[in-house]
């Protein structure tokens, strides 16, 4: 496994002697060698290499990567520049606009977001092409509940923004290590569910306005 150059490579120091964890690594290596998985292993812990954590101040939880060819690059939600952009990154986008006046960028990548302390993660970090949720229960989300929680446990105060089922279902990990974040949920920003709540949930005002109350820098949401 790669080495990060930042304060994650002690917190993945300890998970790489967990049993879950060499499971998972065994497991992904037959994957990886017998099956289209995305997104590349080399692409696989980006958003680890992007943000430190004592870096961050927004959590931002999806499920599982992009299933299709040349999309995901291991930030959730987030497509590589000149690449299309997926409908859920499109509706993300249109609320993006209609809540804080940020115009449509022409790219669908979010490493802008990355590089202002915006942790893009996924309960999920692998999927097999064409099969959402083909890699639920392999040992992810054992890996990402206790990296949420080691950030909750930081106390500079942090905004986690949970979009979806997968997601909303950790609320109960951040709550346990107290009130200092603020916790904002909706549904998945996808077609099927985006007009069930996500368009006028307005999280990027919110979010702003919770760390400039907080005393932290806010996020420059159009720096894309």
């Amino acid at each position: 496994m790669r080495t990060f150059n930042n304060n994650w490579d002690s917190f993945f120091a300890v998970e790489k002697e967990e049993k879950y964890f060499q499971d998972l690594e065994a497991f992904l290596e037959k994957e990886y060698q017998e099956k289209k998985v995305y997104p590349a292993k080399e692409d696989l812990f980006t958003i680890f290499q992007e943000v430190s954590g004592e870096n961050v101040r927004v959590v931002l939880l999806g499920q599982d990567p992009y299933h299709q060819p040349g999309q995901a690059h291991g930030l959730s939600f987030s497509v590589l520049q000149g690449v299309g952009k997926p409908p859920s990154l499109q509706n993300i986008f249109k609320e993006l606009s209609a809540d804080i006046g940020c115009g449509i960028p022409e790219s669908g990548s979010l490493l802008g977001w990355a590089r202002e302390g915006v942790f893009l993660l996924n309960t999920c970090l692998t999927v097999l092409e064409g099969q959402p949720g083909s890699h639920r229960g392999k040992g992810w989300e054992t890996l990402t509940d206790r990296v949420i929680l080691h950030l909750a446990k930081d106390k500079k105060p942090k905004v986690f923004l949970l979009w979806g089922k997968d997601a909303r279902a950790k609320r109960g990990i951040i709550e346990g290590e107290g009130q200092q974040h603020l916790i904002l949920e909706t549904v998945h920003p996808s077609p099927l569910s985006a007009y069930r709540g996500f368009f006028g949930c307005r999280h990027f005002s919110k979010t702003n306005s919770y760390l400039e109350k907080k005393g932290r820098s806010t996020i420059d949401w159009c720096n894309l």
